[in-house]
């Protein structure tokens, strides 16, 4: 029985596969010390937590962490008409050959047509919205002093996961006094959710009718 157990698990994790991200990695990391050890540290003041007084709690060192409110919601649309007609034709007879051999061509009409006709019509749309807000991590400070943040959060229902992913490049002067900031002021911003589990597998392709696409001709 705890063969058949350990199997089970076994097979479980094999099963469970993280979608791949493109988000900027790491998605955390641990802060840096930002004053001397040799510094001494009292009853209440604490050396490695410690901030000036006058300093506020938004985030600007590696570890810190802030707040994205992901407000996304893009739309494009394109449509095009092309029409092209074109009509020809073609007349001829012969009316007298005098002199010539073949005079069995007298009286012939000869007469020949063509017209071509060619109508384009193209139409594209594309909607996204996506809101909520997660927390990311300072993986990195710039020379500038921007901020290079990167944050994933998991959701497991049932059998399903659910991962929601952010990164960006972020301007310290952005950030409000609560410490958050809207996606659309994040630079080189990546924001991703994605799915695993038996619902995000039923709808994805199988590798074998990804093969006949592939290599079919029609």
């Amino acid at each position: 029985m705890k063969r058949l157990t350990v199997i089970a698990a076994l097979l479980s994790a094999a099963c469970t596969t993280v979608p791949p991200t493109n988000v900027h990695q790491p998605m955390s990391a641990r802060p840096m010390p930002r004053y001397e050890a040799a510094a001494n540290n009292g009853s209440i003041y604490q050396v490695a937590s410690a901030r000036p007084l006058f300093e506020d709690r938004r985030a600007r060192f590696v570890g810190d962490t802030l707040t994205i409110r992901i407000t996304e919601n893009t739309s494009a649309s394109k449509k095009g008409n092309n029409q092209i007609n074109r009509t020809g034709s073609n007349t001829a007879s012969v009316t007298g050959l005098s002199g010539l051999p073949g005079k069995g061509l007298l009286g012939l009409d000869l007469g020949a047509s063509n017209t071509s006709t060619f109508n384009g019509k193209g139409e594209a749309a594309n909607s996204a919205v996506f809101s909520g807000s997660m927390t990311v991590t300072v993986i990195d400070v710039m020379p500038n002093g921007n901020l290079l943040v990167s944050g994933e959060k998991q959701i497991s229902v049932g059998n399903e996961q659910e991962f929601v992913r952010v990164s960006g490049v972020v301007n310290p002067a952005f950030v409000d006094f609560s410490n958050s900031i809207d996606s659309s002021k994040v630079a080189d911003a990546r924001i991703e959710y994605k799915s695993s589990g038996q619902i995000a597998d039923g709808q994805s392709m199988g590798w074998l009718a990804r093969f006949f696409l592939n290599v079919m001709p029609f």
